[in-house]
């Protein structure tokens, strides 16, 4: 079987997905994309195509070490997201050749279901008890929500305050039926993150993410004396180099490797691997499309360290397509108790419905994330 051409459409909200085609008819999908650089991205899937003319997709490790070693230069947001995208492609192409998930070709399931957590907005009282609702309903039992807007190296405690109080109201109302977890972004320096850390302490949260910039890591040690929450991270980290001083410090309990971005199932399995050895939980970042998802469960799946899974449907990015938009039979994902089923379909266990992609494909997008000041004017973190 050899590799016949690679296409790439950029579709609504803010993804791009891959095709690879094979001479024998079995084509396989990913998704590489950097949200807000979907074009970049492109670009350098386009260039590592260079590699792949004629070759068996068959051998993933080959290839996987041919994109990231072959170039002199390595690494970084785009070229990670561009290889991690040809290599979920890659192992969708090798599940449906051998009619197996890829997770039984990485060593089987560990686990007969798999937790997941959505994403909740608002910031009025009756907006957010309205989403927690939804996603009760829904079957949902985690949530995640983002803990405030722009903040300065020092700033108000009204911003602490109004966290806490939105945690408050979800507790209120849900009481320990929904589990939370707080995304401090990166938005937080790491004085603030102190604060607002251990001012969320007595809610019992699932786990508080990225509390600083992973620029900033060394600064977990000094939050973390400040909270017995656990602390994650880790989506914007893209190899297992990135992660080797995380782990030797020890001051993460979560890593959030994205499938997207961190160089695929190939790279993601051998990170998840090496936090096993440092006793952390892994819980892959997704707020993505349908086909990182799919890569996500099936890693999960044989992943023993793997608690949830992150999945975006619903989420306040998503206008003008949806996550089960582009899949032939959207119950693959369904959620029941706060579980979704381990698929048992060949490759990543979706069919993706290439007509409504190529369709979509012609709107497109341009998707870029806001640009945010302080209240002196200063750039803030978004």
């Amino acid at each position: 079987m050899k590799i016949k051409s690679f296409n790439l459409y950029t579709v609504p909200p803010r993804w791009l997905f891959l095709e690879i085609e094979t001479d024998e008819g079995i084509t396989g999908w990913g998704e590489p994309v950097v949200e807000g650089r979907a074009a970049v991205v492109k670009a350098a899937v386009e260039e590592l195509s260079y590699y792949f003319k004629g070759k068996d997709p068959r051998n993933i490790e080959d290839l996987w070490q041919t994109m990231y070693r072959a170039g002199f230069y390595r690494g970084g947001p785009e070229v990670m997201s561009a290889i991690a995208g040809i290599d979920q492609a890659l192992w969708d192409i090798k599940g449906k050749y051998y009619s197996a998930p890829v997770y039984e070709l990485l060593g089987g399931k560990c686990r007969d279901k798999l937790k997941v957590y959505s994403w909740v907005g608002g910031d009025r009282p009756g907006d957010l008890e309205n989403g927690v609702k939804a996603l009760w309903e829904s079957g949902c039992t985690a949530l995640k929500m983002n803990a405030t807007e722009e903040m300065h190296y020092i700033d108000s405690y009204s911003k602490i305050d109004a966290v806490c109080k939105r945690v408050e109201t979800i507790k209120n109302l849900m009481g320990d039926k929904m589990e939370i977890a707080v995304d401090f972004h990166g938005r937080v320096h790491k004085t603030m993150a102190k604060v607002l850390a251990h001012a969320l302490e007595p809610y019992h949260l699932m786990f508080i993410e990225e509390p600083v910039l992973p620029q900033n890591n060394e600064a977990l040690r000094e939050i973390a004396r400040h909270t017995s929450t656990p602390i994650a991270t880790g989506e914007r980290m893209f190899s297992r180099w990135d992660y080797k001083p995380l782990f030797e410090a020890g001051y993460a309990d979560i890593i959030q490797p994205d499938l997207s971005h961190a160089g695929g199932i190939t790279e993601v399995r051998k990170i998840a691997a090496m936090a096993e050895a440092y006793d952390m939980a892994v819980a892959p970042h997704c707020p993505l499309g349908p086909i990182a998802l799919a890569a996500c469960v099936q890693l999960d799946a044989c992943t023993p360290n793997a608690f949830i899974q992150e999945q975006s449907l619903g989420i306040h990015y998503n206008k003008g397509a949806d996550l089960l938009d582009y899949l032939k039979d959207p119950e693959v994902f369904r959620f029941s108790n706060g579980f979704i089923a381990i698929p048992d379909g060949p490759g990543l266990g979706i069919e993706v419905d290439k007509e409504k992609v190529i369709e979509a494909a012609k709107t497109g997008h341009s998707w870029k994330n806001p640009v945010w000041r302080n209240y002196d004017g200063t750039i803030a973190e978004w």
